[in-house]
Order: C-alpha cells, then sequence, then structure tokens
C-alpha cells in the first residue's frame, strides 16, 4: 500500500462557520477501515493542523476524532471575525483546500 492524498480517502473535506470568531473543519470516511488508517498514520492531529495552516496551536480550540461517525473534526479562531474587514472567507467555506493534497502513507 502506497501514500495516497486524504481527498482519495475521505467522502467529505469541508470547512464552514462555527460562530463569528471560528472556522470548523469535518473529514468524513465512507468506511471504518480508511479512518482508521488516517488517524494511525497521525496525519490529521492538533499539532500537524496548526504546522499546515500555519497557526500557533492555540489557536485550534477543539479536535475530536468521532469514531461512530468515522470523522474527524477541529476547530480554529479566526484571525478576525467573519465578515470584518479583511475577512477573505465570510462564510469559512474555502479554507478546506490544504486538506485535499495531505499525503497519508500506507
Amino acid at each position: 500500500m502506497t501514500a495516497v492524498k486524504l481527498s482519495e480517502l475521505a467522502k467529505t473535506i469541508r470547512s464552514k462557520n462555527a460562530g463569528v470568531d471560528k472556522i470548523t473543519f469535518d473529514v468524513i470516511f465512507r468506511d471504518c477501515g480508511n479512518y482508521e488508517r488516517v488517524k494511525r498514520a497521525r496525519v490529521l492531529t492538533r499539532e500537524s493542523m496548526a504546522a499546515l495552516y500555519g497557526i500557533p496551536i492555540e489557536r485550534i480550540s477543539d479536535f475530536v476524532e468521532y469514531d461512530p461517525g468515522y470523522a474527524i473534526k477541529f476547530t480554529i479562531y479566526r484571525s478576525s471575525p467573519s465578515g470584518s474587514a479583511g475577512d477573505g472567507d465570510i462564510f469559512g467555506a474555502q479554507q478546506y483546500a490544504p486538506l485535499l493534497d495531505l499525503e497519508v502513507p500506507a
């Protein structure tokens, strides 16, 4: 088994507003196998997401591995409130892109 992109293993990768000052990210898998593969590889952790997004770890307010739903969810504090001057993504819906090409080893 070789490394593959997260987008090949997950059925849903999305981001969205979680209030005026947060953006939440969801990575949802179709089956337990792919979910467990990503968990074992440790490519989605609080630390790796801080590094991927170039933010201090303190900006990640929540990080959850939800086994019953084969899902990993994390939430970050925005650098400025949704809709404020300079906010380039009022709905937070375009922030998931860096997750798509994340390599998951075998």
